[in-house]
């Protein structure tokens, strides 16, 4: 369903006999009427105040349901989106079904025979989490080769920062037991060999596989973008994120947002790895949205998965490493040092940075890189980290130091809540993405799905967020719980903030963009058990409807 209606093409609305929850302050805060005109909030206020000022609005009656802010994606992968439509879900429950090797095989098959792959072909799963199987191990080579032969299989890790391949594809990659594992990344052998078993992490995936893994072309995600842009609407979010964006996909969001084609905010960072092309480049502008898309910051990644064991932490993982490795903290991906320069070269061009630190050694570096750099809170810089996991309580003290402001990633405490226990210990997996103590401390946060890590859902961000309840049903740290308000803020004024866009979006006040969102529910009222099941029945961008649950099949 293509959504092309122009931003603010519209005439006064009135929106009114709704929960209209303005998230506009530090309690919940309720109006009886919002009027939108050209695009922007133009009233805040009372049904008679409204009915007086604006008698010619048209009147919107929400019929009981709920009104918010459109949801603001701190962190996500919106480049993702158009490799899964040609990819198997390999995911295990609550988002797909692989419960065991066997049930990921069955799937690749399925796939194979479906789409009628010819030999040779690729068969690339996503979602891929052996923590997650039956068996409590990676799938091998070995594994796949008995079923595919001659299919070039890779299964993308949950993480994304990693995969395991077949025999055709590591024949594919050039990779066998003579390759050597790359600094920062991980090769696993099979016993007592040099063999590649099949499992490859961070830079061994990134510098040998990641990048030369088949994609759609320009023309092709073209044709895709409105399926892609409903992914997020169909759930509420009227600001998108791709979170690691390397030149070429800057140039096609450009490309998109040239051809009018963006009826979201769509913000992008760029990759640090091909920062000499994109930062100070004129071609490459940091400043202002055009035309909906928006160059936010520089991504950064300086460390690897938690559930992976590839963050960098302080004490060794209680399990070892991903490829058996004993004594295991896991790796930087590349020298202080250059944290340190890349941070400068992005502050110094008035780039804002945005840091992907999961274990404690990697937070650490991030704030003596950020403190080297001279950068204090009264810079006003917003570094922001991304995900914080493995987080200590002191850490909290520097970022409130320093102007930092963590985006965190609750989602980790339902699907690797466990996990996480058995590889860190239960007193340092019960403070992971600590919300409650982070706001406690006067910290803006904001929550992210990370999709396609974990489901592009709100309300189930919001539900992890109010109970950290893991897949075990154990709670993990209960004192980090938070109330629903302030999950909502994670996801509406959090996000705007940490943009340096929060006098545009995130709240529902005079003067912001008429984003929008129509809840079956107010989350405030629900409680807990009931968040999950709320629906999205419309998405506003700009007083523009871009979803309409009632007309649309996504």
């Amino acid at each position: 369903m293509t959504q092309n209606a122009a931003r603010g093409a519209h005439d006064d609305t009135m929106f009114v006999n709704g929960r209209i929850l303005t998230m506009d302050g530090a309690e919940p805060t309720y109006a009886e009427a919002v009027v939108a005109r050209h695009g922007r909030i133009e009233f805040v206020g009372s049904r008679a105040d409204a009915d007086s000022q604006f008698p010619a609005a048209v009147v919107r009656d929400l019929g009981g349901n709920a009104l918010l802010p459109g949801f603001i994606d701190a962190h996500s992968h919106m480049s993702f989106g158009f490799d899964l439509l040609n990819q198997v879900d390999v995911s295990a429950p609550p988002v797909g079904t692989c419960t065991d090797i066997a049930s990921v095989i069955a799937a690749l098959a399925t796939f194979r025979s479906e789409r009628a792959v010819p030999e040779g072909g690729w068969l690339i799963g996503w979602g891929y989490d052996q923590e997650a199987l039956a068996e409590a191990r990676h799938i091998t080579k070995l594994d796949l080769d008995e079923t595919f032969p001659s299919h070039r299989v890779v299964l993308i890790h949950v993480s994304s920062h990693g995969a395991v391949l077949n025999s055709a594809a590591l024949q594919w990659a050039g990779i066998d037991a003579s390759t050597p594992t790359p600094d920062g990344g991980v090769i696993a052998r099979l016993d007592n060999t040099d063999e590649p078993a099949g499992l490859l992490m961070e830079t061994a995936y990134q510098r040998l596989i990641a990048d030369r893994l088949p994609h759609p072309d320009s023309d092709e995600r073209l044709a895709l973008l409105d399926d892609v842009q409903q992914m997020y609407a169909a759930r509420g979010y009227t600001h998108v994120q791709d979170g690691f964006t390397a030149v070429a996909d800057l140039d096609f969001f450009r490309l998109a947002a040239d051809k009018g084609l963006l009826y979201l905010d769509v913000v992008a960072l760029g990759s640090f790895l091909e920062a000499d092309t994109w930062v100070g480049n004129p071609d490459y502008p940091t400043a202002a949205y055009d035309a909906g898309f928006r160059i936010a910051g520089m991504k950064i990644v300086y460390d690897g998965s938690p559930q992976g064991r590839t963050a960098y932490v302080t004490e060794p993982y209680r399990t070892g490493g991903p490829g058996g490795e004993a004594e295991w903290s896991g790796e930087p991906t590349f020298p202080f040092g250059h944290l340190v320069a890349t941070v400068g070269k992005a502050t110094a061009a008035g780039v804002q940075v945005f840091a992907h630190v999961n274990g404690d050694a990697a937070i650490d570096d991030l704030i003596r890189a950020v403190r080297q750099n001279g950068i204090t809170a009264d810079d006003n810089r917003r570094v922001v980290p991304i995900h914080s996991q493995f987080q200590r309580a002191d850490h909290l003290d520097d970022y409130v130091e320093l102007g930092i402001s963590p985006s965190y990633f609750t989602n980790h405490a339902y699907f690797w809540g466990d996990v996480h226990t058995a590889n860190i210990g239960p007193d340092k997996a019960a403070f992971i993405s600590p919300m409650k103590a982070a706001v406690d401390r006067g910290l803006v946060v904001s929550n992210h799905t990370d999709f396609t890590v974990t489901p592009l859902d709100p309300f189930f961000t919001i539900w992890t967020a109010m109970s950290r309840t893991t897949r075990t049903g154990s709670v993990l740290g209960p004192d980090q719980r938070v109330d629903a308000y302030t999950a909502l803020q994670a996801l509406t004024t959090g996000g705007a903030y940490q943009m340096f866009e929060e006098d545009r979006k995130g709240r529902i006040a005079p003067g912001l963009l008429a984003d929008f969102v129509v809840l079956s529910a107010d989350p405030i009222e629900v409680g807990v058990d009931g968040v999950r099941d709320i629906a999205v029945l419309e998405t506003i961008k700009e007083g523009v409807t871009v979803f309409d649950a009632a007309t649309s099949s996504a």
